[in-house]
């Protein structure tokens, strides 16, 4: 098993972890952007996933309304003792809600997740009604209970990563990481401070829709008519047509070569590139909707990319990318 530091916290976690809001059973508004799943297929995509070297998950509270995290759990439970140091990392939900929410919520989180601690608890979006101030107070005070083991975040700006951290510091606790969108065709992170705040805090970076909503796979480019099998909402969420295909063509390309190179798919080059291109501070989830990809998510952390190709890569993208 490939693991590595995760920011300035003692877990020791895989480059990879796995997505799980596939896992939301098509439920809430949120979850109905991913068709159900049996469970039985779940747990062999999760089982899939241990056996290759992932060891851990993140789930959400918004992500089937808890859905999520119960049917993760349950598969988890179902396969010890694969599973048994397997981690979880889960998010609050701040919509119309204040931090006061933060301490009345956390024991639908454990309940949902049936007994299995949650090793990173999250906030989900940065637009509570509260300051982050306020927020990283009640999160610390559940650290000190017992009830989360860190403390992360998940799309805040650079300024507010240095406020978090500065309150958690109060409390003799870090921010472990921000979960942001990061991938070979979205690079604001490089430019808008989020990435280089993550390095002067020590903290990580959690990389989410890791391969654009399947553009980097490279099966659109390979057939159009995929296309019309997406939902609208998945269309519009990953800005997924016909003019876009186009202009990423170069990219896939370059993504075949390597992945003729090295034996491997263009997702297992793309994801590669984003858990090595950046030293050790980005972790990535993508996730998995069949056993296949489970698969296939667990061997892209089975090689590496040398820093000839990681750059070549970068300077591709960088033509093409937001």
């Amino acid at each position: 098993m490939v693991t590595r530091p995760f920011g300035p916290t003692n877990m020791l976690l895989s480059p990879l972890g796995l997505g799980t809001w596939q896992f939301s059973s098509g439920k809430g508004l949120i979850g109905k952007y991913w068709s159900p799943l049996e469970e039985e297929l779940v747990q062999q995509i999760i089982k899939l996933s241990l056996e290759g070297g992932v060891n851990w998950f993140d789930t959400a509270e918004a992500y089937g309304g808890g859905e999520s995290e119960r049917v993760l759990a349950a598969a988890l439970n179902k396969l010890e003792p694969l599973s048994a140091g397997a981690s979880i990392a889960t998010k609050w939900w701040p919509l119309l809600r204040s931090a006061s929410h933060i301490p009345k919520t956390i024991d639908i989180r454990l309940q949902k997740l049936q007994g299995r601690p949650i090793d990173l608890y999250q906030i989900h979006q940065p637009f509570s009604f509260s300051k982050v101030s306020s927020e990283m107070k009640q999160m610390a005070k559940l650290a000190e209970a017992g009830k989360i083991s860190h403390i992360g975040v998940s799309n805040f700006s650079a300024k507010q990563m240095y406020e978090a951290d500065r309150t958690l510091r109060q409390f003799g606790l870090r921010l472990a990481s921000n979960q942001v969108k990061y991938n070979l065709l979205d690079r604001r992170i490089e430019r808008n401070g989020v990435l280089q705040a993550a390095r002067e805090l020590g903290c990580a970076i959690i990389a989410y829709s890791p391969l654009e909503q399947g553009l980097l796979t490279g099966k659109f480019h390979k057939n159009a008519e995929l296309l019309s099998e997406l939902s609208p909402l998945r269309k519009r969420a990953g800005g997924i047509k016909p003019s876009v295909l186009k202009r990423t063509q170069p990219l896939i390309d370059q993504l075949e070569q390597l992945a003729d190179l090295y034996d491997v798919s263009p997702t297992q080059i793309a994801l590669n590139w984003l858990i090595h291109s950046q030293g050790d501070t980005v972790f990535a989830i993508p996730g998995a909707s069949k056993p296949h990809h489970a698969r296939e998510i667990a061997e892209a952390m089975n090689f590496r990319l040398t820093e000839d190709e990681l750059l070549e890569l970068s300077d591709i993208s960088a033509l093409l990318a937001k």
